[in-house]
């Protein structure tokens, strides 16, 4: 589909606006409220469901293999969830993933 140039800027603006408000709800509505203890328990989990959310495409369909599920990157995020299970600490796993993806791809370039 082809827009015209304002009808893009109509669509960032009305986007922004969504943003805004949505934000707007929490932080300016009830932001200087003290919360439930539910909510603020059930908050604890956001960053929880929000980074698989951001990690599984990259990881399943990644765009350095045009959309093609590469088993080696598949390999450096399952090296990364177990080191980051074994440990409980977040840099080792990111680590373990990152050496794993590299070590993968210098290998595969050596054979």
């Amino acid at each position: 589909m082809n827009y015209s140039a304002a009808e893009i800027w109509l669509i960032i603006a009305i986007i922004g606006v969504g943003t805004f408000l949505i934000r707007f709800s929490f932080l300016g509505l009830i932001g200087d409220r003290p919360l439930p203890s539910f909510v603020l328990r059930l908050l604890r989990f956001t960053p929880v469901a929000v980074l698989p959310g951001m990690v599984a495409p990259l990881v399943l369909w990644p765009t350095a293999t045009e959309g093609v599920t590469d088993p080696l990157r598949l390999l450096a995020a399952l090296a990364t969830v177990a080191v980051g299970v074994w440990t409980r600490n977040v840099l080792w796993a990111i680590v373990a993933g990152a050496v794993t993806l590299y070590a993968g791809l210098g290998l595969t370039a050596l054979l």
